[in-house]
């Protein structure tokens, strides 16, 4: 049984030995410290630039009502309409006042213009014209005021339109149709103006952050998954309960879940590492291994990952990876 096992056991150590051989032409690059940004993996909710309330304008019941949520509105859209039947009551009595005022314009004119002629003829006296034409004055006056409180009751009755403060998408809707809502009630809640990412960091990172900082939004670091990078556009100076909120422009945010937690890789600093190309990189039975040029030859050495890391100039093509343990500075490293 022993010179069976020493066969089995050459032939391993053989077919380990082709698999690592360094192909022809390979190139050898030599390990030199790359910085690398170290980022903190936290997640985000995507949040509205604006959010404001399409409120009743007048009390009344909601008679109309044309938004749901997930709605797209544009600015001034109408949502709805609230209706109060007073209103048209008040409309009512103010054209009867305005036609009871004008038939009594039409009479005073007719006597005043009869009391001049009279006056001509010295049949009428100075005092009845001057007071017919006074009562005339005075009957303009108030068919402009009736006029006026006429239109404050057209415009009432035209403020039951919902109209859309903002453009954007329907969060909420409050009521429904045939409600009784008051004066000033919320009605939908729109979310307009773009979207962005809040984040909520430890407070030991607030030092830290920059404006205009580069965010990875995604599942993995360097390995978005189509959701794109974003950048930090502000950083709030009060920090609560142990957390400094910063804002990330991102267009991957999308526009229409709002709240969405999203998973970012915000970076909170630099230092310096060890990177290859993931070209050199080969694993055979779950272990990575780095061929190495000696001046004996190549040497295989296992190696233990890190994530993607930027290549410094010169040091090969292709996405690069950070080796956490098992090479050093000054190794020649053999790429494919």
């Amino acid at each position: 049984m022993a010179p069976t096992r020493s066969a089995a056991a050459w032939r391993a150590a053989a077919l380990l030995a082709a698999a690592f051989a360094s192909p022809a032409g390979a190139a050898e690059i030599v390990l030199r410290p790359t910085e690398v940004i170290e980022t903190k993996a936290v997640y985000g909710r995507v949040e509205s630039r604006d959010t404001a309330p399409a409120r009743a304008r007048i009390g009344g019941t909601v008679t109309q009502l044309t938004v749901t949520e997930g709605d797209a509105v544009t600015a001034g859209q109408s949502l709805g309409r609230v209706t109060d039947d007073k209103l048209a009551l008040q409309l009512r009595a103010a054209d009867a006042r305005l036609r009871a005022l004008t038939s009594e314009q039409v009479n005073t004119r007719s006597e005043a213009e009869r009391a001049q002629t009279l006056l001509e003829r010295g049949s009428s006296t100075q005092q009845r014209a001057d007071q017919l034409r006074t009562q005339l004055e005075v009957i303009r006056s108030q068919i402009a005021a009736a006029e006026a409180e006429r239109a404050v009751i057209v415009q009432q009755s035209a403020e039951g339109e919902i109209v859309a403060p903002v453009a954007g998408r329907a969060l909420k809707v409050s009521v429904t149709r045939n409600a009784v809502v008051m004066p000033g009630e919320a009605i939908a809640q729109i979310a307009g103006g773009g979207y962005f990412l809040r984040l909520a960091l430890p407070e030991r990172h607030a030092g830290q952050l920059q404006v205009g900082a580069a965010v990875a939004i995604g599942a993995d670091e360097g390995k978005t998954a189509g959701n794109g990078r974003g950048r930090i556009a502000r950083i709030f100076p009060q920090i609560e309960n142990g957390r400094v909120v910063a804002d990330v422009e991102v267009a991957a945010a999308g526009d229409f879940f709002v709240g969405l937690r999203v998973l970012a890789h915000v970076p909170i600093g630099r230092r310096m590492a060890l990177v290859v190309p993931e070209s050199a990189i080969r694993t055979l039975s779950g272990v990575d291994f780095v061929t190495l040029a000696t001046t004996s030859g190549t040497v295989e050495v296992a190696v233990v990952r890190g994530g993607p890391a930027t290549l410094a100039q010169g040091a090969g093509e292709g996405p690069g990876v950070e080796i956490l343990s098992g090479l050093r500075m000054g190794d020649r490293v053999v790429t494919r």
